[in-house]
């Protein structure tokens, strides 16, 4: 057995370390720290030890750095800051950034003592925080944190009407349909911002946990441009519902259509821009089939439409059963009732009502009207005894200023 730098080598080709060499080697690795390997040091050479110590404690700072949200925190709310206070010391530098080292920016107080984050955090990320502060001595001292932000449950998308770019009439309001659940209605209610180009007061109602309409106090002005700014992201819906993206819709309305529908009188008069334009003769829904009194808006346009009397509940067997290529035909009803060409019952026009629920007129005028009109233009219908019920197409109409205002989750109540 031989030795090699302080090793022995066995003829087995196995190292045993020889235990008074490390001893040695371990004085030696002292000597770095302190002036002296063993007990026996003189009284000089411990008190330089002795001075030593005290050199390396004061160079400890005094200040200490508290982080909130604490350090290996998960599932961290994403609507409040992440704060850093020092004690005894003041900040020097604090730095956030997510998983894709994205900073995530702040401000430090004039004081020094606290730094609060300005950006909102994302969700379902990952975060790393270093923040560093010094003593009124100038030792500084630095400290490090870790945390999650919640993940959703399930993440909230949305539906919306009418779509980016369209143009549609002054009844149209804009409605909104979730895919989950909406718990939090004010929170997801503030993220939804309407503005137009022309000022009208309006406000957001909720007709259904999934579901909220937008519409002004009275009709929108004519050849108005309206953006619905959408901030979800990162706005918490309630139950583990998340946004997680924003989106804008821009669209317009056209000139003002507002046709009224007198079942008495049997007309429909058109205003267009306030100015009566045109009154035609129509039929309206006879005994049993009475047209739907209320404010309607146009919900969708046919140039043809097969109109089938099993849709509204009548058997084939019945005698008031109809199967008819109906031309010109524009929905206001979800029901079934239209706005349309009726040339079988033109004798009826203007003197009686005979249609099953719908509002017939002659070809020249169908086509005149229709040609007129889009999407969310009003039809209101006056003199029937029938009303019109809620959700059978769009009936924001119906309801009271007050009654809409009682819907919203942060309107003013007047």
């Amino acid at each position: 057995m031989g030795v090699r730098g302080g090793l022995r080598v066995s003829r087995r080709g196995g190292l045993r370390v020889d235990r008074a060499l490390l001893a040695a080697v371990a004085c030696v690795s002292a000597l770095a720290l302190v002036s002296g390997c063993t007990s026996s040091a003189s009284p000089s050479g411990k008190a330089q030890a002795a001075g030593l110590g005290a050199a390396h404690a004061a160079k400890v700072s005094r200040a200490s750095i508290d982080v909130v949200p604490a350090s290996a925190s998960v599932d961290v709310p994403v609507d409040q800051p992440v704060t850093v206070t020092a004690s005894e010391g003041k900040l020097t530098a604090v730095t956030l950034t997510d998983e894709k080292a994205r900073v995530v920016t702040g401000e430090i107080s004039a004081d020094g003592l606290t730094w609060t984050s300005t950006d909102p955090l994302r969700v379902a990320d990952h975060y790393r925080l270093v923040a560093a502060a010094v003593d009124t001595d100038g030792i500084g001292t630095e400290r490090s944190a870790f945390f999650a932000t919640v993940a959703p449950r399930k993440v909230l998308e949305t539906s919306i009407s009418p779509l980016g770019g369209q143009s549609v009439g002054v009844g149209m309001p804009i409605i909104v349909r979730f895919n989950a659940t909406v718990r939090n209605r004010a929170a997801v209610e503030q993220a939804l911002t309407v503005t137009s180009s022309k000022p009208a007061e309006g406000a957001w109602s909720w007709v259904s946990d999934t579901e909220v309409h937008y519409r002004p106090k009275e009709y929108w002005p004519a050849y108005n441009n309206v953006t619905l700014d959408v901030n979800l992201k990162n706005v918490d819906a309630g139950s583990g519902v998340w946004g997680m993206q924003n989106r804008t819709v821009k669209f317009r309305t056209g000139s003002s259509m507002v046709s009224i529908v007198d079942v008495d009188a049997h007309t429909l008069t058109v205003y267009r821009n306030g100015k009566k334009t045109r009154v035609i003769p129509v039929t309206t829904g006879k005994a049993d089939f009475l047209t739907r009194n209320g404010t309607k808006v146009i919900l969708e346009k046919h140039t043809l439409k097969i109109m089938d009397a099993s849709t509204i509940g009548i058997s084939k067997g019945s005698p008031e059963y109809y199967r008819l290529e109906v031309p010109y035909a524009m929905r206001v009803t979800w029901s079934g009732e239209f706005v349309h060409a009726a040339p079988w019952s033109t004798g009826d026009q203007g003197r009686d009502n005979v249609s099953h629920g719908c509002v017939g007129m002659g070809m020249s005028n169908a086509i005149w009207l229709f040609n007129q009109s889009t999407v969310g233009d009003i039809v209101k219908v006056v003199g029937s005894s029938r009303q019109l019920e809620p959700g059978n197409g769009y009936t924001d109409w119906n309801v009271s200023w007050d009654d809409w205002l009682a819907g919203s989750a942060t309107a003013p109540q007047s």
